[in-house]
């Protein structure tokens, strides 16, 4: 039973109630896992009050059934949101995820805490490339530089800059795909 608040009508106290109980809980989680999916985020607290302002929305209108894996795919997709309108390309699209889902809003639990999983594997899968190649890649494709600007904040050549990208997909493809993500046929 919820005791009612008595500046807030009874309703937005029982809201205020699941959100201290259910949401804030897992806000040191949401906080790590944000700087380790997205590590070029900037503010992560603007992110993490504008995913709060989403879930509460959500609860409002009867959507959430567990806050945890709502919150989690909730901030992930305020994240792609986010990158999409700086014009940051998110690395989730190099996992050859269908764009639909990474910026679906009511993404069912399994398939967002699927999603973080792949995005989890993703990341290993980059920091397992050599130095250079791992530079190249996370200029070219998680910020979306030009290989032009890349061969010259680097100081190698554009040819290298393609080997370098060409290389990096191929091995991230390998892992995605023998830890499960990325099919035989790269979907």
């Amino acid at each position: 039973m919820v005791v009612p608040t008595p500046d807030l009508p009874p309703e937005r106290s029982e809201h205020a109630h699941w959100f201290s109980s259910e949401v804030l809980p897992h806000e040191a989680d949401l906080r790590a896992y944000l700087r380790r999916a997205f590590p070029s985020l900037r503010d992560v607290d603007d992110l993490i009050q504008e995913t709060y302002a989403r879930i509460f929305r959500a609860r409002s209108a009867g959507k959430v059934n567990e806050a945890r894996p709502y919150l989690f795919s909730t901030a992930r997709n305020a994240a792609c949101d986010l990158f999409r309108r700086s014009k940051i390309i998110p690395f989730t699209g190099l996992a050859e995820v269908d764009p639909a889902t990474v910026v679906e809003e009511r993404p069912a639990a399994g398939e967002a805490l699927a999603r973080a999983q792949e995005i989890e594997i993703l990341r290993d899968a980059i920091a397992t490339l050599p130095e250079r190649c791992r530079q190249v890649f996370t200029l070219c494709k998680l910020y979306g530089l030009p290989h032009r600007e890349v061969a010259a904040r680097l100081g190698i050549s554009e040819p290298t800059v393609n080997a370098q990208i060409a290389a990096g997909v191929v091995r991230c493809r390998n892992v995605l795909r023998a830890r499960g993500v990325v099919s035989d046929h790269g979907s």
